[in-house]
């Protein structure tokens, strides 16, 4: 295996599968078994999931509400995504630890550094949800940031499209593909792959970035045996 430790981000989108919203549990179990494969071949997997399939603290600001309250709102909607991961795994027989930013002490554990490594060490996989627990920052910085912490080996996002191109290749036919970039590129051509913040983190910690269609099973298996699939940024 090409990697130890890998964190796995999640968009929110992902988890509406064919839906308008909320959460398709056909692409929720495919996304499972995909991260099975990879804990069952010896790999330390965490995850972090957006909530914008629920509530986007982004949008609600547009309409009027205070973006704080709105943030906290968004924090809420990936805490039940990341239920319904954690659900989805645990049916498959795999032993996952909750960890919020926001302390539930019902439903999840709060977010300590130190115990999410031994869960991680112990073969558990490790959900983060609630992202920072900070307004104004995304999920996208979260995963950046708790990426570095647990010291994983790269960042693996997992979205609808197979890499990162020069226009969105839903709007634009004529988009080509990147196969590799690097993260000054990334800001010249102003390319939305995450937001800044979440790529100065990596970058300034030299933490690799690969953005690679989830919703094709078996894609997130080849990457961790160091196939090249998506586009990488380092």
């Amino acid at each position: 295996m090409k990697y130890n430790r890998i964190l796995l981000k999640l968009s929110g989108e992902s988890l509406m599968g064919e839906k308008q919203y909320g959460i398709d549990n056909n692409r929720v179990q495919q996304y499972a078994e995909d991260i099975k494969k990879v804990v069952d071949a010896g790999i330390e997997v965490a995850i972090v999931i957006g909530g914008g399939n629920i509530f986007r603290g982004l949008s609600a600001e547009k309409s009027g509400m205070e973006r704080a309250q709105a943030d906290y709102m968004g924090m809420l909607a990936t805490v039940i995504n990341c239920m319904a991961m954690q659900s989805a795994l645990e049916d498959l027989g795999l032993e996952t630890r909750l960890q919020s930013a926001i302390k539930m002490e019902q439903i999840c554990e709060p977010y300590i550094r130190r115990r999410a490594m031994t869960h991680l060490h112990t073969g558990k996989i490790v959900i983060f949800g609630a992202g920072t627990g900070n307004p104004y920052f995304t999920t996208d910085t979260a995963a950046s940031l708790r990426a570095i912490e647990i010291k994983a080996d790269v960042v693996m996002k997992g979205t609808r499209v197979d890499g990162i191109y020069t226009a969105d290749p839903e709007k634009d036919p004529t988009a080509t593909r990147y196969d590799e970039i690097s993260f000054q590129e990334v800001y010249d051509k102003g390319l939305n792959v995450m937001d800044m913040t979440a790529i100065t983190l990596c970058r300034e910690n030299k933490l690799p970035i690969i953005v690679f269609d989830m919703n094709e099973p078996g894609n997130f298996m080849k990457l961790a045996n160091g196939e090249h699939v998506g586009t990488i940024v380092r």
